[in-house]
């Protein structure tokens, strides 16, 4: 997917091959795979181009990075307290960046209901956000 965000264009499956393969040994039928599984998966969409396929990126790397976020804080049992965790897990310039988002959408004026501010309060991070801040790990993207 990285690829295919990057050249933000229609992609065949020799480009990504030997796009790879500058970095490591790689066969031509596991891109191939790869390739089909983010398709069935709907993360990319297929255009027959002679006796191959063109593939599309059906949304922006950023949109999957929203969705990824939306879908772990939405399934919490406590989610202003994930949130806290989260933002307790960012760097200064990532809590610049968040910063900058909110007053893009433009809801930095609202105040936070009181349940919110009661549940972040009595809340601590837990410590696996702590190991994941110290190790740098992230989520892993589709295709990889």
């Amino acid at each position: 997917m990285t690829r295919v965000w990057q050249w933000n264009r229609p992609v065949t499956v020799r480009e990504v091959l030997e796009d790879l393969q500058q970095e490591r040994s790689i066969a031509y039928t596991t891109v191939m795979t790869v390739m089909d599984n983010l398709h069935q998966k709907g993360w990319v969409r297929r255009e027959a181009e002679g006796r191959a396929y063109r593939y599309t990126a059906v949304s922006t790397r950023a949109a999957y990075s929203a969705a990824l976020m939306n879908e772990a804080w939405s399934t919490s049992d406590n989610p202003a307290a994930a949130l806290v965790a989260f933002f307790g897990m960012m760097s200064q310039e990532q809590r610049e960046a968040l910063r900058d988002a909110v007053r893009i959408v433009g809801h930095d004026d609202e105040a936070p209901a009181e349940p919110a501010e009661r549940a972040v309060a009595e809340t601590p991070a837990p410590p696996a956000a702590e190991a994941g801040q110290q190790t740098g790990e992230r989520p892993s993207e589709p295709g990889r």
